[in-house]
C-alpha cells in the first residue's frame, strides 16, 4: 500500500472521528438536563418535574423541524452545513450560560434543538461517505459507540461539573468543546456535495412502505416508554429510593457503560440477528420498566436493572437505525430525518408523560406507566417483523454499499 493510500485512510478516519466526537457532544447536551434537573429547577425556584419540560420542548422542536430543515438544505454542501450547525450550537450554549430566566434557557435549548435536527439528519449517510473504502459499517459503528460514550463520560462528567461549579458551567463547557470542534471541521472537512438525500417527492414513496411506517410507529412507542422513566431517574433515585446524588451519578455512569456493552453486542450480532435482537431488547426494556419501582429500595437491584436497561435501549436505537437505512437506501437523509423527528416525538412524549405522572400520581409510578407503551411496542414489533419478514432480510452490507 502506498504512502498516499495510508495518508488518505488516516485522513478519512480523522473526518469520521470528527463526526463521532460531534455525535458525542450532541448526545451529551441532549440528555444533560436529565443529570441536572434538580439543580436547574432549584435555580429558578421550580420543581424538578416542572423543569423537565425542557426535554419535551427540545425534543418536539427536533421532531417538527428535522424534515423541513433537511429539505431546505438538501442541496447545501455538507461542510458548509456542519459549520452553520456548530456555530448555532456554540452560540446557544453560551446563551444558556448567561440565561437570566427559565424562558431564556428554553430559548437557548431551542437553538441547540435546531442544530440537532439538522445534524442527525445528515450524520449517518455523511459518515458512510467519508469512511475509507470497505469500512462504512465500521464508520456507523463508531458513531454509535460515540453516542453511547456520551452517557458513559459526557453525562456523568457534565453532572460532576454541574455539582461542583453550577449547571451553567456544564453548558459553557459543552459550548467550548463545540467551538474547538468547529475549528477542527474547518481544517479537515472537505466539501461534500449532497447526494441521495431524497426530496419532498420522496415522502409519498417512503410512506407507502408499510414496514418503514410500522418501524416509525414502533419508535414512538418504545422511545416514549424509555423516557417516561429515564428523564426523571435523578429525582427518582433521590426522592423514591432515598439515595444521595452520588449514587444517581453512579447509575448514569453504569447506564452508559451498559450502552457501550450493548453497542459491542450489536456490532457482533446485529447484522445476522437484527430482528431477534431488536425484539428481545424491547422485551428487556419493558421488563426493566416494570421492575423499576419494586427494586427502587435496593442499590444492587438498581445497578443490575440499569445494566440491562442501558444495553437494551442502545441495541434498540442501533437496530431501528439499521432497519431505516435498509428500508430506504434511495432516500437516506429524508428517511433518517423522519426517523430523527419521530424518535424525538417519543422523547418529548415520554418527558411530558413522566412529568404528568410525577406531579399528578407519584414519581414511583413512572416505571409502571412507561411499561405500557413498551409492551405495546413489543406486540407491534412482533407483528410487523413477522408480517414483513421478507423486506427485513436484506443484509446491512448491501445497505452500506448503496449509501454513497
Amino acid at each position: 500500500m502506498s504512502e498516499m493510500n495510508i495518508v488518505s485512510r488516516k485522513v478519512a478516519w480523522s473526518r469520521v472521528l470528527a463526526l463521532a466526537v460531534a455525535a458525542f457532544i450532541f448526545n451529551t447536551t441532549e440528555y444533560m438536563p436529565v443529570g441536572l434537573l434538580s439543580n436547574i429547577g432549584q435555580s429558578f425556584g421550580m420543581e424538578s418535574a416542572q423543569a423537565g419540560i425542557m426535554l419535551t420542548i427540545y425534543a418536539w422542536i427536533v421532531a417538527l423541524m428535522s424534515l423541513p430543515l433537511m429539505l431546505m438544505t438538501s442541496n447545501t454542501d455538507r461542510r458548509l452545513l456542519l459549520i452553520a450547525i456548530f456555530s448555532l450550537f456554540t452560540f446557544s450554549h453560551v446563551l444558556a450560560f448567561f440565561a437570566w430566566s427559565f424562558d431564556v434557557l428554553l430559548l437557548s435549548r431551542a437553538g441547540v434543538a435546531l442544530a440537532h435536527a439538522l445534524f442527525w439528519s445528515i450524520t449517518a449517510s455523511l459518515a458512510v461517505r467519508l469512511a475509507p473504502p470497505g469500512k462504512r459499517a465500521q464508520a456507523l459503528s463508531l458513531i454509535a459507540t460515540a453516542t453511547a460514550l456520551a452517557s458513559v463520560l459526557g453525562l456523568p462528567l457534565g453532572r460532576i461539573i454541574g455539582q461542583a461549579f453550577g449547571w451553567r458551567s456544564t453548558f459553557l463547557a459543552i459550548g467550548a468543546s463545540a467551538f474547538v470542534l468547529l475549528g477542527l471541521i474547518l481544517k479537515i472537512m472537505p466539501r461534500v456535495p449532497s447526494e441521495h438525500t431524497g426530496s419532498l417527492k420522496s415522502l409519498p414513496d417512503l410512506l407507502r412502505r408499510p414496514a418503514l411506517v410500522g418501524l416509525y410507529v414502533l419508535a414512538v412507542a418504545v422511545v416514549t416508554a424509555h423516557f417516561t422513566a429515564f428523564t426523571y431517574i435523578e429525582p427518582f433515585v433521590q426522592k423514591v429510593s432515598g439515595f444521595d446524588q452520588g449514587f444517581a451519578t453512579l447509575l448514569l455512569l453504569i447506564f452508559g457503560v451498559a450502552g457501550i456493552t450493548g453497542s459491542i453486542i450489536f456490532g457482533k450480532s446485529g447484522e445476522k440477528r437484527l430482528t431477534p435482537l431488536l425484539v428481545g431488547s424491547i422485551g428487556v426494556l419493558a421488563l426493566c420498566l416494570l421492575l423499576l419501582s419494586p427494586v427502587a429500595v435496593s442499590k444492587t437491584g438498581l445497578v443490575v436493572l440499569s445494566l440491562f436497561w442501558g444495553m437494551a435501549f442502545m441495541m434498540i436505537g442501533m437496530g431501528m437505525q439499521m432497519k431505516v437505512l435498509t428500508l430506504a437506501p434511495d432516500a437516506t437523509d429524508v428517511a433518517m430525518a423522519m426517523f430523527s423527528g419521530i424518535f424525538n416525538i417519543g422523547i418529548g412524549a415520554g418527558a411530558l408523560l413522566g412529568n404528568k405522572v410525577s406531579l399528578d400520581l407519584s414519581m414511583s409510578s413512572v416505571g409502571y406507566v412507561g411499561a405500557v407503551p413498551a409492551l405495546a411496542g413489543l406486540l407491534l414489533a412482533v407483528t410487523i417483523f413477522r408480517k414483513y419478514r421478507s423486506k427485513q432480510a436484506e443484509p446491512e452490507s448491501s445497505v452500506i454499499t448503496e449509501v454513497k
